[in-house]
């Protein structure tokens, strides 16, 4: 299975000027994590970094640290997700028939995770990793008045990875080019173009890492696994 990790994000809401994937959790980097997954995760024979070029050298020597067995290619980076997804998909090689795109800053995903979502996506056009929502979800207006409550039990918080049919994807993403469509993860172009996504259980563990607060829960659960 190929895997592409988003890894362009420059950490602002961590306090950082820097991208927030070389920044350190257990002494290593955010990055370090996601790899080791990735690594481990006897379903995945590829892997493509879509970063910008500036984070290569220091992406290049976590990698020679690690000795991964798995080759890794290093795609230039959008200026948005979105943006960087449609580069690595351009990049994948032309054998790439599915691929899972998991977030970098998702660095706590397990490799059965990873696995699970590559069974899935041989069975089906697009997924996503979710877990149910627990909270109460209000909707606001700008006035911060609630206007409806949903139903919980129809909730679920998306997560990456996300798995889907190459072609399809990438019909997506282009149908996405032309519309000038913004959006936030690539399961959400595979709707707006009418594609069926399914969901797959997620982990409560998989958290992204965005904020300082993120960073010391993440130390946490990694202790944990110790």
């Amino acid at each position: 299975m190929y895997l592409l990790i988003p890894a362009a994000g420059i950490g602002r809401r961590m306090g950082s000027d820097r991208n927030k994937l070389l920044l350190k959790v257990r002494s290593q980097p955010l990055i370090t994590w996601t790899l080791k997954a990735a690594e481990a995760a006897t379903s995945i024979t590829w892997i493509g970094i879509i970063s910008q070029p500036t984070d290569w050298d220091d992406f290049r020597a976590i990698i020679a640290d690690l000795k991964l067995t798995k080759p890794v290619e290093f795609i230039q980076g959008g200026y948005t997700r979105q943006e960087s997804v449609y580069n690595g998909l351009q990049a994948l090689p032309a054998a790439a028939e599915q691929v899972l795109i998991h977030d970098g800053a998702r660095c706590l995903a397990t490799p059965d995770l990873l696995n699970a979502c590559a069974e899935a996506i041989r069975h089906c056009p697009g997924l996503i990793a979710a877990i149910p929502v627990k909270d109460t979800i209000k909707v606001v207006d700008e006035r911060g008045i609630i206007q409806s409550t949903p139903d919980r039990s129809q909730l679920w918080a998306a997560q990456t990875p996300q798995g889907f049919d190459v072609k399809l994807l990438k019909e997506c993403h282009a149908q996405g080019v032309r519309e000038g469509w913004e959006v936030t993860d690539d399961a959400a172009l595979f709707e707006k173009c009418g594609m069926e996504v399914r969901i797959v259980p997620g982990e409560e563990t998989n958290l992204k890492v965005t904020t300082p607060q993120d960073l010391a829960i993440a130390e946490f659960i990694l202790k944990s696994r110790d």
